[in-house]
């Protein structure tokens, strides 16, 4: 069998549209994970040179 007929057999079982399905809900939910990540990233460091900022004016008052 060639490839092109492999992966028609491949989508036209049950299987081959599930496979498709969870990997992009795999995607999805890994897109979500980065944008969160990198979302609380900011945040932390927002909140840490925040409070640097105020040690700082504290300590030199």
């Amino acid at each position: 069998m060639s490839k092109i007929q492999d992966f028609k057999k491949f989508l036209a079982e049950e299987e081959g549209p599930t496979t498709v399905e969870y990997a992009i809900m795999l995607a999805m939910i890994i897109g979500v994970c980065i944008v969160a990540v990198l979302h609380l990233a900011t945040k932390t460091g927002d909140s840490f040179e925040s409070s640097s900022g105020a040690i700082s004016g504290a300590i030199s008052n």
